[in-house]
């Protein structure tokens, strides 16, 4: 009976996030309201994101891209659009079809490019309508159970509210955005592996003065995956651009983030900040899934501090509007402070502002490894 129990336990999960999945708000991009088009909209605010994707284009009205795995990496581009109403820490996400841009986030006019110069080029047109001190990129690598238009809309969430003024580019790998699909996810993940040599290179030959780095959940594998096969190769951060590589919610087993991390040097493991949660619910069930092995988003922070990396514990967080595993973005003083350290920490030579563990120390958390 005592056996049981658990596995029980992890069923009710499973079926709860199934149950959630099914009210899965609908596909928007590119709808825009025929009777309140976006632009009509004085005071709405407009994001720019470029994409490269792994999954294969969709034909369903409003996905853009679907599960299905492609061959080749998919370049384009999205307006993202924030209502005026917009509350810091929300995602006010349409629950029908069209948005209405008055007071919910709408994706229009999206782009598709036939090459990697024509991507390149439309990258660097937006870095040039930037100061020189703000022509950076913002790389967002989304999680586990995520459709094209959920990474879309929380990556355009997460820069408004940051205020980061660079340009943001998201990076979409073939999740199948249903729940009981973990396998399908985490194995996409690694599919994705392959491309991001390619990501790498194209990012490298943009106008940027410095590269941040964001992933969320099982996107913080496929970055770790990333930072060992170039590192492997000497390729590691070879122009010294990347400035900040942040981890939130990691659902990595916590021995396989041992030796990802082992094989990485010093000088880029003091680049790297965890950002993990005791609450996370979503990783308890990942744990189960896995056997009960930790996940590296729910560990220990003092164990996590002796690998080299500052671990940020927000475990005593409990605002946060988009639940324990995304307080990164649901939580308004946490995304707000995460922007002014990723908007100033020793960037272009100036070493006089607060650093990212200085700014968060602001808030009820615990910070290792400062």
């Amino acid at each position: 009976m005592t056996r049981a129990r658990p596995i029980s336990l992890l069923l009710l999960a499973l079926l709860a996030a199934v149950l959630a999945a099914c009210g899965r708000p609908p596909e928007l991009v590119g709808i825009d309201n025929p009777e309140v088009p976006a632009e009509s909209v004085a005071e709405v605010r407009e994001h720019r994101l470029f994409i490269m994707s792994t999954r294969a284009a969709s034909d369903v009205i409003g996905a853009f891209y679907g599960a299905g795995r492609a061959p080749d990496l998919g370049l384009a581009s999205v307006d993202v659009t924030v209502p005026p109403t917009h509350l810091s820490g929300h995602l006010e996400r349409p629950e029908q079809l069209p948005p209405d841009p008055r007071s919910e986030f709408a994706v229009v006019d999206p782009a598709v490019y036939a090459s990697e110069t024509a991507f390149i080029r439309a990258i660097d047109r937006e870095l040039a309508r930037r100061p020189p001190g703000q022509r950076q990129l913002l790389l967002f690598i989304h999680g586990y159970n995520n459709t094209t238009s959920d990474a879309i809309l929380r990556l355009t969430q997460f820069v408004h509210d940051t205020g980061f003024p660079g340009v943001p580019v998201l990076l979409t790998w073939a999740s199948a955005a249903k729940a009981p699909r973990y396998v399908y996810d985490l194995n996409s993940a690694l599919v994705a592996r392959s491309k991001l040599k390619d990501v790498a290179g194209i990012l490298s030959r943009t106008d940027a003065g410095s590269i941040d780095i964001f992933a969320h959940s099982m996107g913080t594998l496929l970055a770790m995956e990333g930072f060992v096969d170039a590192e492997a190769a000497g390729r590691l951060d070879a122009e010294g651009r990347i400035q900040t590589v942040m981890l939130a919610s990691p659902d990595i087993d916590i021995d396989l983030f041992r030796s990802q991390i082992g094989q990485l040097p010093a000088a880029f493991r003091e680049k790297m900040y965890l950002l993990i949660s005791q609450d996370d619910g979503a990783l308890r069930v990942s744990r189960a899934i896995a056997g009960g092995v930790p996940r590296v988003g729910a560990a220990d922070a003092a164990e996590l501090e002796e690998l080299g990396v500052t671990v940020i514990d927000l475990s005593e967080i409990d605002d946060s509007s988009a639940g324990s595993h995304s307080k990164f973005a649901g939580s308004p003083e946490v995304v707000q402070l995460i922007g002014a350290g990723l908007n100033s920490a020793g960037r272009f030579g100036v070493t006089s502002t607060p650093g990212l563990g200085e700014l968060l120390a602001e808030v009820p958390i615990r910070i290792f490894g400062e």
